[in-house]
């Protein structure tokens, strides 16, 4: 969150004042050279617990308001005990309400947009943590499965908050693992297929034609699991796709299941190969709905350190482990097979897709803990 400087300051003032790391004082200002702040400068601080104690606290000479000023529009949008507005029907508009909020309230984390969908929506990613080892996460690979944002967006707010307030997890320090790893997090890789599930089709639609004669000119779309172009996204990977493209039975733009005419056709399954093939990360979790199941292994591809960590998942989550199954051309299945590193796909809770938002603080009170082992398991 912005604010002003008083009087001359200093990021070690401010990091003893409001007990925040100084480490993400300099990663939340990232332009500054240095860590001297003069009277009237602005500056970005994290939001932590200590500022509602300070703002609050009637001792002048123990508040943080004599050294800064804060901005009345930052206090007002964080001024709430859930930043994530899980309970809503979760599209891309909200999306990016939350990702402003937790881009407020937490200056250090890196946004980019590394593609674009069909439409032309921002394929956004978000970067936290310095440290060498690289984890991605994934989620809204499938439209209909767009409960899975919801879900990813409230595992990242609990790991940003533990770093600023020096919170661990089974014994792992987050701000240790904000040192020791880099995460990359896409939480909606779909984002075209999630905004028509849930908002539908009107006749302005660029799309609207195409669209409806692939759904079989019905305006339900509570089962649509591709692309606006009626393309699986998680059937676009060069992992045996030719097998997968013979089996599937859609053989045209469909709903669900069609791999298109060639691997990697779609602008959204081409950004994400780019982007897995530039960071090079060590392992990936691509999130999916639904069974309470770990998919880990693929065609014998997957290193031995794949079998330690799905382990600790299921530990943590209750979720039931399967090495093998009978698919391909994932981009789960296309990272272990080219990179020969560690991917997993998580199934998220349990009934008939779309799964209903009155699952989610189960889903998430289940499964945060597959998050935080993905920052720590790796050796």
């Amino acid at each position: 969150m912005k604010v002003r400087a008083k009087k001359l300051t200093s990021f070690d003032e401010i990091s003893t004042f409001l007990k925040v790391p100084i480490q993400l004082l300099h990663d939340s200002n990232p332009e500054r050279i240095s860590s001297l702040i003069h009277a009237g400068e602005t500056f970005n601080i994290p939001f932590s617990k200590e500022i509602n104690c300070h703002i609050s606290s009637t001792s002048n000479e123990t508040s943080i308001r004599n050294i800064i000023d804060f901005y009345k529009s930052s206090l007002t949008s964080l001024n709430s005990p859930n930043f994530i507005q899980k309970h809503r029907a979760y599209d891309f508009n909200v999306l990016q309400e939350d990702l402003e909020t937790l881009l407020t309230a937490f200056p250090f984390i890196k946004q980019r947009t590394v593609g674009t969908s069909v439409l032309g929506l921002p394929l956004i990613e978000l970067q936290i943590g310095k440290g060498t080892k690289k984890v991605h996460m994934n989620g809204s690979f499938h439209a209909n499965e767009w409960i899975t944002t919801s879900v990813l967006m409230c595992w990242l707010h609990e790991y940003l908050q533990a770093i600023v307030d020096g919170e661990s997890f089974q014994g792992h320090d987050a701000i240790e693992l904000y040192e020791k790893t880099t995460l990359s997090f896409m939480p909606m890789v779909n984002p075209d297929g999630v905004q028509l599930v849930l908002n539908g089709l009107s006749p302005e639609h660029p799309h609207y034609q195409s669209v409806l004669a692939i759904n079989n000119n019905s305006l339900d779309f509570e089962q649509w699991k591709a692309n606006i172009n009626g393309v699986d996204l998680n059937n676009q990977f060069p992992a045996y796709w030719d097998i997968e493209k013979e089996r599937k039975i859609p053989k045209v733009p469909a709903s669900r299941d069609y791999p298109g005419d060639a691997p990697l056709t779609e602008p959204e399954s081409i950004a994400m190969a780019n982007l897995a093939n530039a960071e090079e990360f060590d392992l990936i979790v691509a999130v999916h709905t639904q069974g309470e199941e770990i998919y880990w292994g693929y065609m014998n591809c997957e290193p031995d350190e794949s079998l330690s960590i799905v382990t600790e998942y299921s530990r943590l989550s209750g979720y039931k482990p399967i090495r093998n199954i009978d698919s391909h051309a994932g981009f789960r299945d296309w990272f272990i097979f080219e990179k020969k590193k560690c991917g997993f796909t998580i199934e998220l809770g349990i009934g008939v897709n779309p799964l209903p938002l009155n699952q989610l603080d189960e889903i998430y009170e289940k499964s945060k803990g597959i998050f935080w082992a993905s920052l720590y398991s790796l050796k």
